[in-house]
């Protein structure tokens, strides 16, 4: 049976992936800190007959040591992973620290999508056509600040979820280069502005904001139709993907240089953090 894991799948675009995927009879584990919403996504799955293949699995994957246990959790239970859609974030207008010491967008937004990419690669490695989906900036949210990844002066407000978002993307493409066989499709998704809980601590002026962006936002179900294409395809290799629409990724924000020395400071950063 093949099987999807979802992060951010309790609410939006991964709510309905994963109801998606419940459908097409994949065993789907959703993974977030409201437990409220997971119970009503099993209790769903429950009176739709799909109760056995739906998991909710509790955790804060702004911590190093959450994002650890999710993937031993998932290792021991399963024999590959098919579909892994990387899709938490949590905005902050002001700049917060978590336990390991890190900024949190870069914790959850980026680092949780390195831990989790690169600690389920043998599952995915097992599936006979593995993808990977990262909702990230395919391309559009500028250069990384490599002398201030922590965001420590000046710190951007809505402008951390782009940076992190810039680095989810080069992450997918050092995947890609070190994991070439057999092949994973890694899909960094935009999916434009959707009408979501935008989760999140905003200020006043923000919160003003974000409220007209649920508004304005577009449907759910439009932006999971315009990916579920590319979820489907046989394709491999890195593709990055504007509200359904391909993107080039031989541009030089997609430089493989770059994208090999965040892996090597996000290696070495790992290594630096104690043991919990």
């Amino acid at each position: 049976m093949p099987v999807t894991v979802i992060t951010g799948g309790t609410d939006g675009i991964g709510r309905a992936l994963a109801s998606t995927y419940l459908e097409r009879g994949h065993d789907v584990v959703i993974i977030g800190t409201n437990a409220q919403k997971g119970n009503a996504f099993l209790s769903s799955a429950a009176a739709a007959d799909a109760g056995a293949r739906a998991h909710f699995l509790p955790a804060d994957l702004s911590l190093v040591a959450e994002n650890r246990r999710v993937i031993e959790w998932i290792t021991e239970r399963f024999a590959a992973v098919d579909v892994l859609i990387l899709g938490a974030r949590f905005h902050r207008s002001t700049r917060v620290e978590t336990a390991d010491g890190l900024e949190s967008n870069f914790a959850l937004y980026y680092l949780s999508r390195y831990l989790l990419s690169h600690g389920l690669v043998r599952l995915l490695q097992r599936a006979d056509h593995p993808v990977v989906l990262n909702f990230g900036g395919a391309g559009l949210t500028g250069t990384p600040r490599w002398n201030d990844l922590q965001l420590r002066q000046r710190y951007p407000g809505t402008g951390a979820l782009g940076h992190s978002a810039a680095l989810c993307d080069l992450l997918g493409v050092h995947f890609t280069a070190l994991y070439p066989r057999p092949p994973i499709h890694y899909i960094l998704n935009h999916p434009g502005v959707v009408s979501t809980s935008f989760a999140g601590e905003y200020d006043f002026a923000t919160a003003a904001h974000v409220d007209g962006l649920r508004t304005s936002g577009k449907p759910v179900a439009l932006a999971v139709a315009q990916i579920l294409p590319f979820l489907d395809s046989t394709a491999t290799g890195l593709s990055a993907v504007l509200e359904g629409q391909a993107l080039p990724v031989d541009t030089p924000v997609f430089d493989p240089e770059a994208a090999a020395a965040l892996h090597e400071i996000t290696e070495k950063l790992l290594a630096g953090l104690p043991v919990r």
